[in-house]
């Protein structure tokens, strides 16, 4: 995944959390979230489903509570998932989330050349993971979250992220939902279909000018398998 994202208020985002059962606050909405900044992580809290704020950057810095710019951690890889040494090995079994967004953008490689992904007519929930930190002055829990990435799609999409795509999953599948959020299942036998890369929905790609500036610069087109 390039590393940008965006959550704007919308009828499609408004569905999904009607469809989750949350409620977004203002100041998780905006128009371009780079790695380091702050989003929104939808998790189970006391056993019920609750809206965070986070860092998108799974491994912070005990002390400062900042990004721990040593390891690259606002992605998370399937294949590292079952390395009891990676960062997200434990999240991956106990701390999963979703984290919505209406639109992403990947590049090509070449720092040259960006799509915006987004669903038809959806908003995303990116499949998740987060952690809990401690800040040792207000007592509050501080939130850490990244986004798993699977393998990359054959096909078309080999012209836009040669190396992954982000997971996405279907927040109107109920049992899904419940499963992947249920902070006492830590079968993850049961997801591992999930981490073979696919197409949700169709996609609608839009290549545009910079990942932050997020303009269109050619016609939209489709992928739909």
């Amino acid at each position: 995944m390039c590393g940008r994202f965006n959550l704007i208020d919308s009828p499609e985002v408004q569905w999904l959390c009607e469809t989750l059962g949350v409620e977004l606050q203002g100041d998780h909405a905006s128009r371009d979230i780079a790695p380091g900044g702050k989003i929104a992580i939808i998790h189970e809290r006391a056993g019920q489903r609750v809206v965070s704020s986070a860092t998108w950057w799974l491994f912070l810095d005990k002390e400062s509570l900042k990004p721990n710019y040593k390891y690259a951690s606002f992605n998370s890889r399937s294949d590292k998932l079952s390395n009891k040494r990676a960062i997200a090995y434990t999240p991956f079994r106990e701390t999963r989330c979703l984290i919505p967004a209406s639109a992403f953008v990947e590049g090509l490689g070449d720092k040259k050349t960006y799509h915006k992904i987004e669903l038809e007519d959806s908003a995303i929930a990116f499949g998740g993971l987060f952690k809990e930190y401690l800040n040792k002055d207000s007592g509050e829990l501080v939130y850490s979250a990244s986004i798993i990435t699977l393998p990359p799609l054959a096909g078309q999409w080999s012209a836009i992220h040669p190396k992954s795509l982000p997971l996405m999953l279907d927040f109107e599948d109920e049992e899904l939902v419940n499963n992947w959020l249920d902070a006492n299942n830590q079968d993850v036998e049961q997801f591992q279909g999930l981490l073979e890369p696919s197409i949700l929905k169709p996609m609608k790609v839009t290549k545009i000018d910079k990942p932050s500036r997020w303009n269109p610069i050619e016609e939209s087109f489709m992928i739909v398998k």
